[in-house]
């Protein structure tokens, strides 16, 4: 299994996530930055998914050509922060069907307590891209990766904006056999269970709550 941790480092991300962990970004610019990051991460992340040939015509002639296998993308969004990912990854991957799982972290315990789950159906044929923000204490995630299991679907990848070494641990502890990107892997956790140094909390940055 491959514990993989995927560390994209690609200027124009490390520059607009420099932006983002800056205190003084606005919510607007902090929702900007988040969309336009995604569109990059995007990119990274479908490097190795599959494909298919179809037969086209061009201005000359008949050809075949490859397309990615689009409809069979599911962007799984952890509410509510991952949904400042969808936008930018939809613009990449418009025929991406979207499902939603609602988490909260108790904060007497810091595990996940789920309240939501919607996915499409026939996930056995279906790649999906998890998305959160940060990966801190992992909770969330693997609670996320544990229920996406259940549906059995083709692949999973995991997406966040910061994680940790104990996030990283966490999950592959829970789940070697799915990819974590990123691009970056902070120094650890605080005793209130947040990433540092970090940008926050990356919900509230991009809704402009507290």
């Amino acid at each position: 299994m491959s514990r993989a941790v995927h560390v994209i480092d690609h200027p124009l991300v490390q520059h607009k996530l420099t932006l983002m962990r800056r205190k003084d970004t606005s919510t607007k610019s902090f929702r900007e930055l988040a969309h336009e990051v995604s569109i990059l991460l995007a990119y990274e992340l479908t490097r190795e998914m599959p494909m298919q040939e179809i037969e086209i015509e061009t201005p000359l002639e008949k050809m075949t050509s490859r397309i990615i296998d689009g409809k069979k993308i599911v962007l799984a969004s952890i509410l509510r922060a991952g949904n400042g990912f969808l936008d930018g990854m939809l613009q990449v991957l418009p025929a991406a069907r979207v499902g939603h799982i609602g988490l909260y972290r108790d904060p007497a315990t810091l595990k996940a307590v789920e309240y939501y789950f919607k996915m499409p159906q026939d996930m056995a044929e279906r790649d999906v891209i998890v998305l959160d923000p940060m990966l801190a204490t992992g909770n969330s995630a693997v609670a996320a990766v544990d229920r996406l299991k259940q549906t059995q679907p083709r692949s999973l990848r995991f997406v966040c904006l910061v994680a940790c070494p104990e996030g990283i641990k966490n999950f592959h502890d829970h789940h070697p056999d799915v990819p974590i990107y990123t691009p970056a892997v902070d120094r650890g956790l605080n005793e209130h269970g947040y990433i540092v140094p970090g940008l926050g909390d990356a919900g509230d940055r991009i809704f402009g709550t507290k």
